[in-house]
């Protein structure tokens, strides 16, 4: 074979590897897709000309071994006017459990909400009208459950609710244990896999969907979370329907 020939095969090799790195990156960078407000609610009213909303990936793949996961929180103010010393929260509920969200502290168990595993605090001092700021959020996700997560954006001093996202569902019509990982689509209520690979269906009904507030005495409805919204207790918080 001639030397001319065995370059032109190498460099045809070279080409392929690097086109097939290529499309592995891409396809690793895309699994969260847009950003979407799904399941989020304006609650208490913001000043004038702000305007804040959050947003999270439509789809996210849970490693079917490990069961991590991990996503993009977003907030942004899409007013005119900057909106001064805010809060976002992250608080995962049922299946999906928050382990951490950089640049964010832990809320204490006694000053979680009922009903929730996990949650984390990020202050932000000011969002410039029409920026976003975004939140690489670690997780797991048990799929022999349902999952949902929650992000509302409060005053700093946790006093008002602007806008809160969910409890919003992750979950897949269609699991894939035998998979290594099973994609999960933004406000889709997970249907578990049971011993042996059987689906079983996510339990339903009033006792599952109502969660007991302890002062409070209140519920949360989280399934919909129509016109609920979550309010910081000092030192504990609490989360109240309309």
């Amino acid at each position: 074979m001639s030397s001319r020939r065995m370059t032109t095969i190498a460099g045809s090799l070279v080409t392929a590897s690097f086109s097939a790195v290529l499309i592995l990156s891409t396809a690793a960078g895309a699994d969260e897709g847009p950003g979407s407000s799904k399941g989020g609610k304006a609650v208490d009213e913001a000043p004038a000309g702000v305007k804040l909303i959050t947003l999270l990936p439509e789809q996210i793949s849970v490693d079917n071994s490990s069961e991590k996961t991990d996503l993009t929180a977003t907030v942004k103010n899409e007013g005119t006017k900057d909106s001064g010393k805010i809060q976002l929260l992250v608080v995962g509920f049922d299946g999906l459990t928050v382990n951490s969200v950089q640049g964010c502290s832990s809320i204490a168990e006694s000053d979680l909400p009922e009903g929730s595993n996990s949650g984390f605090a990020c202050p932000i001092d000011n969002l410039a009208a029409g920026k976003s700021k975004s939140y690489a959020v670690d997780a797991t996700f048990d799929l022999g459950k349902t999952g949902k997560i929650c992000l509302p954006v409060q005053t700093g001093d946790g006093k008002k609710t602007f806008w809160q996202q969910g409890p919003v569902p992750f979950g897949t019509t269609n699991p894939s244990p035998n998979a290594p990982a099973t994609p999960l689509l933004l406000g889709t209520d997970n249907q578990p896999v049971g011993p042996g690979g059987e689906k079983e269906l996510p339990k339903t009904g009033p006792a599952r969907d109502l969660l007991p507030l302890g002062a409070a005495g209140a519920a949360l409805l989280t399934a919909g979370a129509a016109g609920m919204w979550w309010s910081t207790r000092r030192p504990r918080q609490e989360i109240r329907t309309h």
